[in-house]
């Protein structure tokens, strides 16, 4: 099988021999990590930083070792030596209309729904349903969205 990768606006597209082409954000995140992070590394007057803890809702259904990958390449200098954790915030959705509270749970979901979710959380209203009214009318109360949890260092 040949493939070829190319690289633009932060996302990685893999060419093989059928034309598929798959989009990854995770590069586009770890961009945004890394600028953050040296960006709260300056204003803490952080000589150097050792570890990162990033902070992933399960929501978002980011692939982790690709987000660890692409941290590994972009780190600039500065950051050579930066170990970066990753770890997973649970999702608690609460329905509007009953008042129940739930843990999401992807493993009930097929794979193409959780691909959409992964893409676009928002549809996620559209798939999943309170499972004490089966009300689709629910928010996220915990574990979206993506966050730096912690930066350690020395100064």
């Amino acid at each position: 099988m040949h493939s070829t990768t190319i690289q633009a606006s932060g996302a990685i597209c893999l060419i093989d021999a059928n034309a598929v082409c798959f989009f990854m954000h995770e590069w586009a995140l770890a961009e945004a990590v890394i600028a953050t992070t040296v960006q709260i590394a300056e204003k803490e007057g952080l000589k150097k930083v050792t570890e990162v803890t990033i902070k992933i809702g399960e929501l978002q259904q980011i692939e982790r070792d690709i987000l660890q990958f692409a941290l590994s390449q972009l780190k600039p200098a500065k950051l050579k030596n930066t170990k970066f954790r990753i770890t997973q915030a649970k999702t608690q959705l609460k329905c509007r209309a009953c008042g129940n509270t739930w843990l999401f749970q992807n493993h009930k979901l097929d794979k193409n729904t959780t691909e959409a979710i992964h893409f676009i959380p928002e549809v996620a209203h559209a798939y999943i349903k309170c499972p004490k009214c089966n009300s689709p009318d629910f928010e996220i109360t915990k574990g979206r969205g993506i966050w730096l949890e912690n930066i350690k260092g020395v100064k």
